[in-house]
């Protein structure tokens, strides 16, 4: 017998591999969390059927979302990652030396238990002494920290069930209250194919509060569409214009060459934020 999981990644197209085995299955206070080995994407983390990240092509996405804010900071001491209990995303960020405290705030505990167990080359870093895991409502845990972070990243899962309230613009109004002066911010952005109205409504809010607004892309083969998208808002660096230097940094896809080029947009990206 076969085993195969499908993931829906919009109401007409989906992603199907098969599966070696069902390590770990349940269902947490706020969702179901699933972790599969597969044949073509190695162990993978699912919730509520959606694909979160796999042993195959994390470090695209994890090394994206957090070296290009990072590197455009010049010296960024303390972050604020919100979701990602993966780990991913604070594993990336604490191979800069200037960080001083990486905080997660992570709403569902269950999500940073299991991927310790399962993914340890994911989570490694989530017992650094630098690291502090704040389980609980990443919106409130940003709206009772003002003016803390000077840089914040948003790892969030898909715009439905506990992630929702993280793509509003009132959401990006209390981040920019959350950083410091020269502070900025990175989300992750979804599909420029399959959700290009989303995209257009969140580069709109962030560039009415932020002065500097950027989108970027990644290519991440598990991801709807396999292109990806990261927006920044910035108070006062921009992203296009940093200086980069990553030696001993153990990078798989992040260099200074990919991270300029990640601005460089096709025309029917360039379309979307523009709003047509």
């Amino acid at each position: 017998m076969e085993l195969w999981f499908t993931e829906k990644q919009t109401p007409e197209l989906g992603i199907t591999c098969k599966v070696k085995d069902v390590l770990h299955t349940e269902k947490s206070q706020y969702q179901q969390i699933a972790v599969l080995d597969t044949y073509q994407f190695g162990r993978l983390l699912a919730l509520d059927g959606i694909i979160q990240t796999t042993i195959c092509d994390e470090f695209v996405y994890h090394e994206m979302i957090a070296h290009v804010p990072l590197f455009t900071h010049p010296n960024p001491k303390r972050v604020l990652v919100i979701g990602g209990g993966d780990g991913g995303a604070i594993r990336e960020v604490l191979k800069h030396k200037s960080v001083e405290a990486a905080y997660l705030a992570e709403i569902d505990g269950r999500v940073v238990e299991v991927s310790k167990q399962y993914l340890p080359e994911i989570s490694c870093a989530l017992d650094d002494p630098r690291c502090h895991v704040e389980i609980g409502d990443g919106i409130k845990f940003v709206q009772e920290h003002k003016g803390e972070f000077d840089v914040i990243i948003v790892d969030s899962t898909d715009p439905i069930g506990p992630a929702v309230g993280l793509f509003h613009q009132e959401f990006y109004r209390s981040l920019y209250d959350a950083l410091s002066d020269d502070g900025l911010f990175v989300a992750q952005t979804e599909s420029p194919f399959y959700n290009a109205g989303l995209i257009r409504d969140i580069y709109r809010s962030i560039s009415e509060v932020f002065p500097i607004t950027r989108l970027y892309l990644a290519h991440v083969p598990t991801y709807p569409g396999g292109m990806w998208s990261f927006t920044i808002g910035s108070k006062r660096y921009d992203p296009i214009d940093v200086q980069i230097d990553i030696k001993g940094m153990n990078m798989r896809y992040y260099t200074p060459e990919v991270h300029k080029a990640a601005f460089v947009l096709p025309e029917f990206v360039k379309d979307i934020i523009k709003g047509g």
